[in-house]
């Protein structure tokens, strides 16, 4: 009853204010969850006809490609790999000639491979996000205005997001730093309920488990949803000893990129219809399903700055159709493997710990510095280095070193600072942001 009434009353009210469009986003993909396998393949290929379109007669990065022919598989080849540093140095020349960047949200990566990247969209492009997180927590068994906690990096709520928390059963809990005082009070609370869900950070929701398990607490979940960054098995093992209760995996991008989640497999469901996937080999070379290569990532709903082929940094198997299980619930394409690195955390003199979004909260607002990596060995102190952009000053790093200790709250915890002109990255791509000696 409460859920409709969210649904109903409260979300239609939101989207006038907001002028979104979060609950038409949500119908529109709980309804493409019953497409059969053609319709859905009729649909990606619709959609990405229509963004490669849109992409070479409105965006000038691409205005000098020219499309042949009606397929836009074969369009896409003419499409450059789309990097980071692209992203980051020619903004401008990715977003349509069609809309006013001052009128459209910017939406920053979470810098967990050390590079912050700033995309942008419009309102019904962000109502598209944000109605499929929500719908992929469905998947789950969850129904808006179930209880629910959530680790997270926005630590400054307000009085908006304060209200939405209020409405659906919220707790929101700073991924930044867990102390045993913020978890002790959480799983009080959650102690012999049965009643919520639990969704955030994998590395945060490993120390939450592993903070259960070593006070010896009691509690069931209905369910763990996921996200942000890899859910490694001792992860997964942990969550799922703690709270008794299944583990769904996500794995998108805060680009705006929604790209696959569990629900009745341990595969991954594809989104078909919002993104478009490649795997390609070093040179760029499309790979058969079921060989790891790059991932490239095409996002066919996003026509105010379209992301074409971006290559996330993370290497990927997508699943042959052969290996498809006979019992599937969806008729989404499958993707098999994310590979990546395992993140690890720093741990302070007290046992507290330090996730990857602890540092990338800080250092996504520093526009100064183009990447870092932390590096710990041992308890007493880490050492930053960081690669110097255009405007820096010395001053920023004593403004990090404040920030970071809001956190640590230990000032005989050493944060020294190294200035590199090169920071080499793991086999994927993607910087170290994390190397832990301990």
């Amino acid at each position: 009853m409460y859920s409709k009434f969210l649904e109903n009353i409260v979300l239609p009210i939101g989207d006038f204010f907001n002028k979104s469009s979060y609950k038409k986003e949500l119908k529109y993909w709980r309804k493409v969850d019953l497409f059969s396998e053609v319709e859905l393949e009729n649909l990606q290929k619709e959609n990405l006809q229509k963004v490669l379109l849109h992409a070479v007669n409105t965006v000038p990065k691409y205005k000098k490609i020219q499309l042949k022919g009606e397929n836009p598989y074969a369009w896409i080849k003419q499409f450059p790999i789309l990097l980071k540093d692209d992203i980051r140095n020619n903004v401008d020349i990715l977003i349509s000639k069609n809309y006013d960047k001052k009128e459209l949200v910017s939406y920053s990566s979470s810098g967990s491979s050390g590079i912050q990247t700033t995309v942008y969209m419009n309102k019904k492009e962000q109502s598209v996000l944000r109605g499929i997180l929500t719908h992929w927590w469905e998947w789950s068994g969850y129904k808006i205005g179930a209880p629910i906690v959530q680790t997270g990096m926005n630590l400054n709520r307000g009085f908006l997001k304060s209200t939405k928390d209020f409405l659906y059963n919220t707790i929101y809990l700073n991924a930044f730093s867990l102390s045993d005082t913020q978890l002790h009070v959480l799983c009080e609370k959650l102690n012999n309920t049965n009643k919520y869900y639990l969704s955030g950070y994998a590395s945060s929701l490993n120390i939450i488990s592993e903070f259960v398990l070593k006070n010896n607490y009691t509690i069931k979940l209905k369910a763990v949803i996921s996200l942000g960054d890899k859910l490694f098995n001792h992860y997964r093992n942990n969550i799922q000893k703690a709270f008794n209760c299944k583990v769904f995996d996500t794995y998108g991008s805060n680009e705006g990129l929604m790209i696959a989640s569990q629900k009745d497999l341990d595969y991954k469901y594809i989104l078909s219809p919002h993104v478009f996937l490649e795997v390609v080999d070093d040179d760029g070379n499309k790979l058969d399903d079921g060989k790891m290569g790059h991932l490239l990532v095409t996002r066919l709903d996003g026509f105010s700055m379209p992301l074409i082929r971006y290559k996330l940094g993370d290497l990927a198997i997508i699943l042959p159709k052969e290996n498809y299980p006979e019992k599937r619930e969806y008729n989404y394409p499958l993707l098999q493997q994310i590979v990546g690195r395992e993140t690890d955390v720093v741990v302070l003199k007290d046992d507290k710990k330090l996730i990857v979004h602890s540092f990338t909260g800080i250092f996504e607002y520093v526009s100064t510095i183009k990447q870092f990596r932390v590096i710990q060995k041992n308890r007493n102190g880490i050492t930053i280095e960081y690669i110097k952009s255009k405007g820096f000053k010395f001053e920023t790093l004593e403004e990090i070193t404040a920030e970071l200790q809001k956190h640590i709250q230990d000032k005989s915890f050493v944060i020294d600072y190294v200035n590199v002109d090169y920071i080499a990255p793991t086999k994927s791509g993607k910087p170290e942001i994390i190397t832990s000696l301990l």
